[in-house]
């Protein structure tokens, strides 16, 4: 009977030591993949979070796109980050672009030159397009403007050339009074988009003002009932209530442009132009922001072109940009 009490004895300590050592195997565990987990969370937040700048300037049509990206980057993706846009213009933009530690992009309403390609060369880096939206240039009236409302497109090259002084020069109908013309100056690429592509390289009327700041173009043109001026479609879909835009007839009627016909192949194709902005690979190889910040424009740009007024671009373009982005880096 004692025996059998000192077996019983026996087993119940041997299965409470056994009891013991696999609770404090299980707790290790437990720690050790806890501090793990913790570890590897801390590490992939560090590796997340950057600081420093992204500086960018270039275009003032493609200023409203490019500033909505970065505002939403620096509130939804590095707070750290401090992105600065500016709009000195296409041209301007590229000086500074192609400078000894220049900007880090540049915004274009046009491709790059021949020399601004030639200039990045010399200063030892390709600069990488990134196509990011389209634009339709808009040809803008007065708002009280009731006659002016269609104009084909040897009407609009009319009137920007000089080959009419009054409106009633193209109708008869229309008020004998002096056109008075407006346009973005030389400084941007939509002056030199419409001097190439829709003036055909001919000079624009000697008299047209033009202007460096667009919001200044929009005032002048609806504050004057005489008016008639050109910039890219967002300027005007955002004062839509101070600007009336002209309905163009490129041979089949005439085409308002909208976020519906602006398009390389729609009917608005005549007035369509793509937007870029250009990345120093450099740049984004000396700094873990400006490479994040590149990806990310191309990634979001479809989401906020259309409340920018640009046409978005078709996904896979969008998709083959991001691989050939991943295999510059």
């Amino acid at each position: 009977m004692k025996f059998k009490k000192y077996l019983m004895f026996l087993l119940v300590a041997a299965l409470a030591v056994v009891l013991v050592a696999c609770g404090g195997e299980t707790d290790e565990g437990n720690t050790e993949e806890t501090d793990n987990s913790s570890g590897e969370t801390e590490g992939s937040d560090d590796a997340a979070e950057l600081e420093g700048s992204v500086v960018i300037d270039g275009s003032g049509t493609v200023y409203p796109l490019m500033q909505r990206i970065a505002e939403e980057y620096m509130v939804n993706e590095q707070q750290g980050v401090s992105v600065e846009v500016s709009r000195a213009g296409t041209g301007a933009g590229f000086d500074r672009f192609l400078a000894e530690d220049g900007t880090d992009f540049n915004d274009a309403s046009r491709l790059i030159k021949e020399e601004e390609q030639a200039k990045a060369e010399e200063l030892g880096f390709e600069p990488f397009e990134m196509k990011l939206a389209l634009d339709g240039l808009t040809i803008v009236v007065h708002p009280d403007n009731d006659f002016a409302t269609e104009l084909t497109a040897e009407e609009v090259q009319g009137i920007f050339l000089g080959e009419y002084t009054n409106w009633s020069d193209i109708n008869s109908d229309w008020p004998d009074e002096k056109i008075n013309t407006y346009g973005p100056n030389e400084n941007h690429g939509t002056y030199e988009f419409f001097y190439e592509s829709i003036l055909e390289e001919q000079d624009l009327v000697g008299d047209i003002d033009l202007q460096q700041d667009y919001s200044t173009l929009v005032t002048l043109v609806s504050e004057d009932t005489n008016a008639i001026g050109f910039f890219g479609f967002g300027y005007y879909a955002s004062n839509q209530d101070s600007l009336q835009a002209v309905g163009i007839d490129f041979g089949e009627g005439a085409v308002t442009p909208s976020l519906d016909t602006i398009g390389e192949s729609g009917p608005y194709a005549d007035y369509t132009r793509p937007v870029f902005t250009y990345l120093n690979p450099n740049m984004a190889a000396e700094k873990p922001q400006v490479a994040d910040y590149a990806r990310y424009v191309l990634e979001s740009t479809n989401d906020f072109a259309g409340e920018t007024g640009f046409a978005p671009l078709p996904e896979d373009e969008i998709q083959s940009q991001l691989e050939a982005l991943e295999a510059l880096q």
